[in-house]
């Protein structure tokens, strides 16, 4: 089953899209501009985010700042969402990365298990990841939402370049890590609520 199948004729101005894109940045995928650019990208690598998550929550706690320790762990779990909703994606759906199809083909998803990174281009686990723990930080930090969103903007458009990712990967990406995050917030926002009324009975009987 072709991609045009198995997301309908009306994606096919997208793919298009995809596959111009390839064709730009192909010829260029080895130089330093793109290899540096690259680099950056890995930013929003699983290791590099639970790092930058689990170093805030242990600053937080250690600073005894409560305000740093949420948003560390709102980023942590919030990636951790994301990376799990883009696995379960990535098991079902099979698509070329730009840089290894040969064929129109083999740039389109289709339904399928291929293990292979090089057969697991879509969705972007870098997009997913980096969107979740930037809307999870500007949760707690709403003064710098501009920033970090951005950041991770510029972190996700870079996997383009190097051919990693094909546009629609990114903006899969992008709504999987922003939908991941915003339950978790839903669901965050309930504990506290429920942790509130109870502390609040808790005080009353005791009184």
């Amino acid at each position: 089953m072709s991609g045009n199948k198995l997301l309908g004729e009306a994606a096919e101005p997208l793919l298009q899209v995809d596959r111009t894109v390839r064709s730009v940045f192909l010829p260029y995928r080895g130089t330093l501009p793109v290899r540096i650019l690259s680099w950056f990208s890995g930013l929003g690598d699983q290791p590099q985010l639970r790092l930058l998550a689990g170093g805030m929550l242990a600053a937080g706690l250690l600073r005894s700042d409560p305000r740093m320790a949420r948003a560390g762990a709102r980023m942590l779990l919030a990636h951790e969402a994301a990376t799990s909703a883009k696995d379960m994606i990535k098991e079902r759906i099979i698509r070329s990365r730009p840089r290894h199809a040969r064929t129109e083909a083999e740039q389109e998803p289709r339904p399928g298990r291929d293990e292979r990174k090089e057969q697991s281009s879509f969705p972007s686990g870098h997009t997913a990841g980096a969107v979740a723990v930037a809307r999870a930080f500007s949760a707690e930090y709403p003064e710098h939402r501009q920033a970090v969103i951005r950041g991770a903007g510029l972190v996700a458009l870079a996997r383009v370049p190097g051919c990693a990712h094909y546009p629609t990967d990114i903006a899969a990406g992008a709504f999987i890590g922003a939908v991941a995050e915003a339950a978790l917030g839903i669901l965050w926002q309930s504990a506290i609520r429920l942790f509130s009324r109870q502390e609040g009975a808790s005080n009353n009987h005791e009184c």
